[in-house]
């Protein structure tokens, strides 16, 4: 597996990053990202109305993209800690569907952060009651991504941009972002251990190679679908 730690890479850049990665590459990768300036990323299927409070953003205004992959609305700063994983299905031996694949990551980071009460509620990653990550999944055939954006901290400020979304999680209960998310700040020792550790447990499934940016972005600019767009 090979290895690719940025630090404050655009989120944006990112997410074109994995696309490419996604459909033109075969090796098996993990993604690293320590923050990224600040940015609200919906799911391909997102409605801005409904996700959104455009008055909020129009003073406090920042870029709004949408990613190829599914799944609900993030907002994004230099505290957030991204992880993604691209693997070949034939890497694993669990099949690649998204329950099989979010239950392995579960394993790995319960492995790594040795959080006693970190846990997979739903579609989130949880301690105890409280949301400190979501997910989304692309899968295609023999190949699929997994990629998770880790509350480190959070501005009150930024996710008060985002509305109460229509359709949430039954454990929220309803809950404001206040009352619902926790940071991974309050449950671990510092950010930089924390990698560290998740590199330790990587490289015990995987043999790992560190790469560095410059030896993959060439792939974005090579003809492919891109479904990454900035709104």
């Amino acid at each position: 597996m090979k290895i690719l730690h940025l630090k404050n890479y655009p989120i944006f850049k990112q997410l074109q990053l994995e696309e490419a990665l996604l459909r033109l590459d075969t090796s098996n990768y993990c993604i690293i990202n320590e923050g990224s300036p600040p940015a609200i990323v919906m799911g391909i299927s997102g409605n801005r109305q409904e996700l959104i409070d455009d008055s909020k953003l129009s003073a406090t205004p920042i870029p709004v993209i949408k990613r190829f992959s599914g799944g609900g609305t993030v907002v994004v700063d230099q505290d957030t800690l991204f992880v993604t994983f691209l693997c070949q299905t034939e890497s694993h031996d669990f099949l690649p569907y998204p329950e099989p694949i979010m239950k392995w990551t579960e394993e790995i980071y319960k492995a790594a952060f040795k959080i006693e009460a970190f846990h997979l509620r739903e579609n989130d990653y949880a301690i105890g009651e409280r949301k400190c990550g979501g997910n989304a999944q692309y899968l295609r055939k023999g190949r699929w991504l997994h990629h998770t954006t880790f509350l480190w901290n959070y501005q009150k400020e930024l996710m008060d941009l985002l509305l109460h979304p229509k359709k949430t999680p039954s454990y929220r209960a309803d809950r404001n972002h206040d009352d619902f998310l926790t940071c991974l700040s309050e449950h671990l020792p510092d950010k930089t251990s924390s990698i560290e550790a998740l590199k330790k447990v990587l490289s015990s499934h995987f043999t790992t190679q560190p790469i560095h940016l410059e030896e993959v972005t060439d792939l974005i600019n090579k003809s492919h679908r891109q479904s990454t767009i900035l709104l």
